[in-house]
């Protein structure tokens, strides 16, 4: 199983420094995601600092961005990382691309997959040179001169992922996409579930094998060097876990486990600004279905207990303190890449 790092750094001169670090643990992905910073920014940053590692957006959201844009952003990535760039893309929610983004949002899910597809007539299109012709519902690309085509590329077409948490964009990934990215609001169950057996409705869909399609997270893990540590983390956890919940789009991962109940009680505290209250509405159980909980000599196995053979890949992001601390993470990381 891979072990991807997912950058933290608020200041993004911080970021080479953040990227080698990551590398010289041992993991085999740094990622950066659309939150504060731009995660194209932060992985160009990246690029110039490793040499093994993949870089991906984890992700980025693609409805603001104009599938050309990207496709220009992705090759370029492509080429300053020798080939080691991944592109992660994500709808997100209705709220946040109309009234953060100032976007139209519409059919999210047919939109994206249009997009994928998209992108992918894009980059033929520079490599063979031949006339650029995409129609959709949503996008139409019919003009690229040689002035404005960068010409073949010198590494393959970076793999495409899609984020999903509901069951249409799981057959999304299944049928367009090299991967799906799992949001951190998820659990065992969810995709044992709902998103593996969409993964392989959509692929039989469109003729492929379910095994291609990489799926990568995995929940959240609270780990430290001992008990009181573990506590502190499983009180962020639970604030974590109580903002999503409160997001009526999450309803469905929450109905997998009978927890339904508790989203509009949540939301009904976002909306009166009781953020600091949420955390306290999430029970041991609620905690224990969406967090892998252990200290360092513990939190391997209990990864592997849970999501070995559920996931290609998992996200484990931990904040070490000294030399000591960070020979255990790196013995963490070789535990679950071993597993293999």
């Amino acid at each position: 199983m891979r072990v991807i790092y997912h950058l933290n750094s608020r200041d993004v001169r911080a970021v080479p420094s953040e990227a080698a670090w990551a590398e010289s643990m041992g993991y085999d992905g740094v990622s950066a995601n659309e939150t504060a910073h731009d995660p194209f920014l932060a992985l160009t940053l990246a690029a110039t600092a490793t040499s093994r590692v993949t870089l991906e957006t984890h992700v980025a959201i693609a409805f603001p961005r104009s599938p050309m844009v990207v496709a220009y952003t992705a090759r370029d990535l492509q080429d300053l990382s020798g080939g080691r760039f991944r592109l992660g893309l994500g709808t997100q929610v209705k709220g946040h691309i109309e009234r953060r983004f100032s976007t139209e949002w519409r059919a999210p899910g047919p939109r994206l997959r249009e997009y994928i597809r998209s992108l992918r007539q894009i980059w033929d299109s520079w490599d063979s040179g031949n006339r650029l012709n995409f129609s959709g519902d949503h996008y139409n690309f019919s003009l690229m001169t040689p002035f404005f085509s960068p010409g073949p590329g010198t590494h393959p077409h970076p793999p495409i992922f899609n984020a999903a948490v509901n069951a249409y964009n799981c057959r999304v990934a299944g049928e367009v996409s090299d991967g799906l990215v799992l949001h951190t609001f998820t659990s065992a169950d969810y995709v044992r579930q709902v998103v593996r057996p969409n993964i392989a409705a959509g692929a039989m869909k469109a003729g492929r094998n379910s095994a291609d399609v990489t799926i990568s997270g995995g929940g959240f893990i609270v780990t430290g060097p001992n008990r009181q540590a573990i506590n502190e983390a499983k009180l962020d956890a639970r604030r974590r876990i109580a903002f999503y919940a409160s997001t009526r789009t999450y309803l469905p991962v929450l109905e997998c486990h009978g927890f339904q109940e508790i989203c509009p009680r949540l939301h009904q505290m976002s909306l009166e600004g009781r953020w600091d209250e949420m955390g306290d509405l999430i029970t041991d159980d609620i905690l224990g279905a969406f967090a892998v909980v252990g200290e360092y000599d513990e939190i391997a196995p209990a990864i592997l207990e849970r999501y070995g053979g559920l996931v290609d890949e998992i996200g484990l992001t931990v904040a070490v303190r000294g030399n000591a601390e960070q020979g255990q993470l790196k013995s963490i990381i070789q535990a679950i890449q071993d597993s293999n």
